[in-house]
């Protein structure tokens, strides 16, 4: 339904009343998501959460009154930018953390890349504890997942099984960076080296973390990133898949654009100069290159409103990476005492973790269980994750799923029973995690487990 025009009270020009709105803006900003005081027991202490400001907004109405509802000028801006702070060539924007997965594994797919090719049946390595997007795409490409167990409390990849997992049919290792704890750089680096291998780098709960000085993300063929508002940044969805080869960046581009061969911008036509002379298949010669489709693929674009949030964001994202650290230390610093009953993370050797959450096991010779330890937590408005999927291959999901597994998987059983996480997000404030720590200090210490544990 068209709705009534009404027309400006005066001669005011569309800037003018661009910047008015803009103030108005500012105004509803201060009003409306002004700071509520901490009331322990009362106020909610989430895991994750969005943390944005005026300039936030202000960049949102930007986008909103251009009217350019898909990917534009400010797409361009963010993936520019975010490339920058990888110091890698290519960020190529869509519209999620998992769609971002889905894009990297399917442009190694391609025959463009030869004999390097990834093909139905080929084996992919990876972890049987981590969050289901980072598997699926492996699934869905026909190719073979190739289960490993990880290693406490790092809650990465246990390197020591690589050889292990290796056979005549493994093209490549897609694994995460646990919580922004980057795993084992140089052995996964190495063994890929080694056998030729693709490696895709699951970035999405570690940008800002390094592995000797260097960012993660810049280490592989491939990363990814997420911009759901647990994560490091926020643009409500959201996702980008980074690398700094060339012909990766074109395919990408393909996959996420419906699979065309066309690599124009929106809204540009002819960058090659040829739009009505190209011969592919067995299209007749001068099929317009932009209607010409090379690959089965998607749209996995974002909006230009989406990408206009993450340029904001990325102002602040060095602050936000601190804040991260700084509140995973006070927590570390706070229960470190409570190691009778509590296994407390730890920092993969070499590495500067960008923490995403704060894991925390329970022992399996601690007096209470983790749901009894979570649930305390949750009865007092303290938010609670588990380890995402814990075990992947106990999920319903995966259980008639084509795989390979290495040994017994202990580790991913003990992360599916014995941890779950709390938040460190900047949002987060230095009260909420003292009364975080308080209660966890609290529950642990009661007469009956003090008892039990000291026999």
């Amino acid at each position: 339904m068209t709705q009534p025009q009404s027309k400006p009270s005066d001669d005011a020009t569309p800037q003018e009343l661009r910047v008015r709105l803009h103030e108005l803006l500012g105004d509803y900003h201060a009003s409306a998501f002004r700071d509520r005081e901490f009331r322990p027991g009362v106020s909610a202490v989430p895991v994750a959460g969005r943390v944005f400001d005026a300039d936030d907004l202000h960049h949102l109405l930007d986008a909103t009154l251009d009217f350019w509802l898909t990917t534009g000028r400010f797409a361009a801006e963010f993936e520019r930018r975010f490339a920058e702070f990888f110091k890698l060539r290519s960020a190529v924007l869509v519209n999620s953390g998992s769609s971002a997965n889905l894009l990297a594994l399917s442009c190694l797919t391609s025959e463009k890349l030869g004999d390097r090719r990834l093909r139905p049946g080929d084996e992919l390595i990876t972890v049987a504890a981590g969050f289901p997007t980072t598997v699926n795409p492996a699934i869905q490409n026909g190719l073979v997942p190739v289960f490993v167990d990880i290693d406490v409390p790092t809650y990465n990849i246990d390197v020591s099984q690589l050889d292990a997992a290796y056979s005549a049919r493994t093209r490549a290792v897609m694994v995460a960076h646990t919580l922004g704890n980057p795993f084992d750089l140089d052995a996964i680096v190495d063994f890929c080296k080694r056998h030729d291998l693709w490696l895709i780098e699951d970035t999405c709960d570690a940008v800002g973390a390094t592995y000797r000085g260097k960012m993660v993300g810049s280490f592989g063929d491939l990363a990814t990133t997420s911009f759901y508002p647990a994560h490091h940044i926020t643009m409500g969805e959201g996702g980008c898949v980074l690398t700094d080869r060339p012909v990766l960046k074109t395919l990408l581009e393909s996959f996420r654009d419906w699979g065309r061969d066309c690599w124009c911008e929106p809204g540009k036509d002819n960058t090659c100069g040829k739009r009505f002379d190209w011969q592919l298949g067995s299209l007749p010669h001068g099929y317009d290159h932009k209607y010409t489709y090379s690959h089965v693929g998607y749209n996995l674009k974002a909006t230009d409103m989406q990408a206009a949030v993450g340029v904001a964001q990325l102002k602040k994202l060095p602050a936000f990476i601190t804040a991260r650290r700084n509140n995973f230390r006070r927590l570390y610093d706070g229960l470190t005492d409570l190691g009778e009953f509590l296994i407390l993370p730890q920092a993969t050797p070499h590495s500067d973790p960008s923490w995403f959450g704060f894991p925390i096991a329970v022992r399996h010779e601690a007096p209470f269980t983790r749901n009894e330890l979570a649930g305390h937590l949750e009865s007092r408005r303290i938010g609670t994750r588990l380890l995402f999927g814990g075990n992947l291959l106990r999920q319903p999901a995966y259980r008639s799923t084509p795989h390979r597994v290495i040994g017994e998987l202990p580790n991913a059983d003990f992360v599916m029973n014995q941890v779950f996480w709390v938040g460190v997000y900047p949002g987060l404030t230095p009260a909420m995690l003292d009364y975080v720590i308080e209660s966890i200090a609290e529950f642990c210490r009661r007469p009956t487990a003090a008892t039990t544990v000291g026999g």
